[in-house]
């Protein structure tokens, strides 16, 4: 095949690249912003080129053949270090702008994050912001995502990490559920009381605290039980405000309930240790440039959690 042939598959090129990581076509092309049928059509027309099948098709799911993952392998840096020049010449202009993917944990995104989004876009009318809220922790560099928000004491070394605050768990209640059951002060207090808690795989629930004062500073772990337990801090803050237990939610959940008086701290003379994590980073893939745009998004939030999460 000649020059002039193989560059115009370029773009049918970059195509398979993209359906390689997002695994389907409507993921694909909703990646690329076109339809499903055009992704289609731009596979096929690059295998009759190929002469050979490079996408093998279920009507559950998708694979690349051998031949299909060497064509994504062997062009994927040109492909990247294309990206990477032009998202530098972007940058040349005097604002930021273009299209910033950011994942980040849902609790921590709906309460603090989208807050400080509003204030940013106003302040850059060029940028866009595509948000994912998932819990789960997503691959940056399979799937596409700029940046990643997460509640971590271990950035991965091989991503740049930005810290942006400092946070703290926190044990919260109603004063209503405290009138019923009493105020505990020593985390053995805790036995007797419903505690609305995180899962933790299949180990049996158990908190651990020290003591904030005294010279006493042995960690003491005691098992916990409740009616509730939920993989996320705003659930156990909602059932925490109805009056159902005592909550151990990360401060960020716990800030308005708090600031508002409808949730009260618990055991304030000890701090949780172990459930939560105590930081908050902004993380992406290692690279020579970073965006402007990027750039700007992490300074902007950084500078709106400067002050923590202190009711």
């Amino acid at each position: 095949m000649d020059e002039q042939k193989i560059s115009a598959l370029w773009t049918h090129l970059h195509w398979l690249s993209v359906l390689a990581q997002q695994g389907s076509y409507t993921a694909a092309a909703a990646r690329l912003g076109v339809s499903k049928a055009a992704v289609s059509q731009r596979i096929a027309e690059l295998e009759r080129a190929a002469r050979l099948t490079l996408v093998q098709r279920t009507t559950r799911s998708l694979r690349l053949t051998e031949a299909g993952q060497r064509l994504v392998d062997d062009t994927r840096a040109s492909f990247e270090q294309i990206a990477q020049s032009f998202a530098q010449v972007q940058d040349l202009a005097a604002q930021p702008s273009g299209l910033v993917r950011v994942t980040a944990p849902v609790a921590f995104a709906r309460q603090q994050l989208v807050p400080l989004l509003s204030g940013f876009l106003k302040d850059h009318p060029q940028v866009r912001i595509e948000l994912d809220l998932s819990d789960r922790l997503s691959s940056l560099t399979t799937e596409g995502f700029d940046l990643a928000i997460r509640h971590t004491d271990h950035p991965p070394d091989t991503h740049v990490a930005w810290a942006l605050s400092k946070t703290h768990s926190v044990l919260v209640a109603t004063r209503a559920y405290l009138r019923r059951h009493g105020t505990p002060h020593s985390p053995q207090d805790l036995v007797q009381h419903n505690c609305l808690h995180y899962p933790r795989a299949h180990d049996t629930p158990a908190w651990t605290f020290e003591p904030l004062t005294g010279k006493d500073t042995e960690r003491t772990t005691v098992p916990v039980s409740g009616t509730l337990a939920a993989n996320n801090s705003e659930a156990l803050r909602e059932a925490a405000l109805l009056g159902d237990g005592i909550a151990l939610l990360p401060d960020f959940s716990a800030q308005a309930a708090l600031k508002s008086g409808k949730l009260v701290r618990v055991m304030p003379a000890w701090k949780p240790v172990g459930v939560f994590a105590e930081n908050i980073y902004a993380i992406r893939p290692y690279a020579p440039h970073v965006p402007r745009a990027v750039a700007a998004l992490v300074a902007h939030v950084r500078q709106g959690l400067a002050a923590g999460f202190a009711p």
